[in-house]
């Protein structure tokens, strides 16, 4: 399985770049090694800043103290204070400077003028004092030029600041507060870099084994040939995780479904769908070729379930093929009435022959007299209450084929309806002929009785048209009625295959419209389709 991946990765675009992007093991060391010179570099920084820390206060208060006793020699009070007795200072300032290690001992006057200094030079030069407070008379300790300085007043017998002593050392650079921790970091260095060597080679071995041995690379190719397979089909394709989260989702999926643009991460119960297609997705109602309908369409659903991940779902939009099925069945409907007028019409002629046969004539006047009497009856019942032409042509029709199965096909005496659009005269139509048949299949599926018989009632306000079909057959059983619409199939789809879609679709075509339809028992089966005048497509 890892090398058959392995070799369809590495056949493809990406894998020509495999050679210069190393493999996760080298990957990860490098970074690890990258790492470890950032914290060798941030510890090496860290140590001189300490040092030079420590060394100010340390040598600070070492060169403060050699000042301080510098200053405190009798001999250099009288000597500073007395012009004519300045010789034997630079003897005090050397030994001090030799006793401390201070890189320098500075006696000035009053002035800052130097007295004595380590270079003669110096000698009789104003001294820098940088931001020395000994102007005021006080000790000071800071950095002046590059060194660490400590700054004291010489005090005269009678309190006058008569001088100052200056004592220093040059404060160390950053390089050799480097130095002085260099075989401690090169220990440091070789330690992480073994450590590194093999938590990276263990880290990339544990990796690649929940990756199935792929690299890095070849990861992000694979993400990328699914992301174009995903976007590429035609049918749509919905990832969702065991809580029922979307976890991928094409375009082709977010269009059937009508998903908003950001639904990744959403929980599939979130975006208004109906619960029959919430029961496919989330498995609930399990099987092949589940029928679903959404936002005016016919979609077939397959859910794969994934052991420890959730689920795939696929999406197919059947709207089409339905329709081109209801149209091939309304043709095969058309062609059962025609055969059933034709029967009943030979039927009659073979009465009519044979009473002529026999010479009754009188009968033949009054059979015939009967028969167009009944013709003219039912004619003029709907004509008269029905004056759009293609519904009462349809329930004429569908009275012979109610006819030839022993049942009789009756309208309500409040029955009433005016033309209306062609459009809504199709979705009448369609409603009306699926009802009229499903109480013709309902009534042959519990044997022909005797007095069998479906009602029609057609009702037409100012903004609607309601549809009433009833039969006098067993009726709906309770615990699919609140179902067979929201399944989008009755029982019979289940057990003949076709059967059945003619109720989808018709609650397809009054949802479509922004209608409803519904079913209750009342002595049978009675279907209630509400079709508004103005259309509005409700998903």
């Amino acid at each position: 399985m890892v090398g058959h991946r392995r070799g369809a990765t590495t056949g493809g675009g990406t894998g020509g770049r495999a050679g210069w992007r190393g493999s996760l093991a080298r990957g990860l060391l490098g970074w690890q090694l990258v790492v470890v010179f950032a914290l060798l570099a941030c510890v090496a920084l860290f140590s001189v800043v300490q040092s030079r820390k420590s060394f100010a206060d340390v040598e600070g208060r070492r060169l403060l103290s050699v000042a301080e006793n510098v200053a405190a020699t009798p001999g250099v009070r009288e000597n500073v204070a007395d012009p004519l007795r300045r010789d034997p200072l630079p003897v005090f300032a050397e030994g001090a400077r030799s006793l401390s290690g201070a890189d320098f001992v500075l006696i000035t006057d009053s002035a800052r003028r130097v007295l004595t200094s380590p270079d003669p030079g110096q000698v009789g030069t104003t001294l820098d004092v940088g931001a020395s407070t000994i102007g005021a008379g006080r000790s000071w300790v800071g950095e002046v030029g590059g060194s660490l300085v400590a700054h004291v007043p010489v005090i005269a017998d009678d309190g006058a600041v008569v001088g100052l002593v200056a004592a220093g050392k040059a404060t160390p650079g950053f390089f050799a507060g480097i130095g002085d921790s260099a075989q401690d970091a090169l220990a440091l260095l070789g330690i992480a870099t073994a450590l590194g060597i093999a938590g990276s080679v263990l880290l990339a071995w544990r990796v690649k084994r929940q990756t199935l041995g792929l690299e890095p690379w070849e990861i992000a190719g694979l993400a990328e040939h699914r992301e174009a397979l995903l976007h590429g089909i035609r049918e749509g394709v919905l990832g969702l995780d065991q809580q029922h989260r979307i976890t991928l989702v094409n375009a082709r999926a977010r269009d059937l479904l009508a998903l908003p643009g950001e639904c990744v991460g959403a929980d599939v119960g979130a975006f208004g769908l109906n619960e029959r297609i919430i029961d496919v997705l989330t498995g609930r109602a399990p099987g092949q070729d589940q029928i679903v309908l959404r936002a005016g369409r016919v979609l077939v659903i397959n859910r794969l379930p994934i052991a420890g991940l959730g689920a795939v779902a696929t999406l197919r939009d059947r709207t089409e093929l339905v329709e081109l099925r209801e149209e091939l069945a309304a043709s095969s409907r058309a062609t059962d009435t025609l055969r059933a007028q034709a029967h009943e019409f030979s039927n009659r002629l073979h009465t009519i022959a044979g009473l002529i046969e026999l010479g009754e004539y009188d009968e033949v006047r009054d059979y015939v007299d009967l028969v167009a009497r009944e013709q003219g009856e039912w004619q003029e019942q709907v004509t008269s209450r029905v004056s759009d032409i293609a519904v009462s042509a349809l329930l004429i029709a569908k009275a012979s084929l109610a006819a030839e199965q022993g049942a009789g096909l009756r309208l309500t005496d409040d029955s009433g309806l005016r033309p209306v659009d062609e459009r809504l005269t199709g979705d009448l139509v369609t409603v009306v002929g699926n009802l009229v048949d499903n109480a013709l299949d309902a009534l042959r599926a519990a044997g022909p009785t005797p007095g069998d018989w479906v009602e029609i009632a057609l009702r037409q306000d100012d903004t609607r048209v309601e549809v009433v079909v009833r039969d006098s057959g067993p009726g709906v059983a309770p615990a699919i009625a609140t179902e067979v619409f929201t399944h989008g199939f009755t029982t019979k789809a289940a057990e003949h295959g076709n059967r059945g879609l003619g109720l989808a679709l018709t609650r397809q075509t009054c949802v479509r419209r922004g209608g409803s339809v519904d079913v209750h028992n009342a002595g049978g089966a009675v279907f209630t389709a509400v079709l508004p005048f103005a259309a509005e497509v409700a998903r």
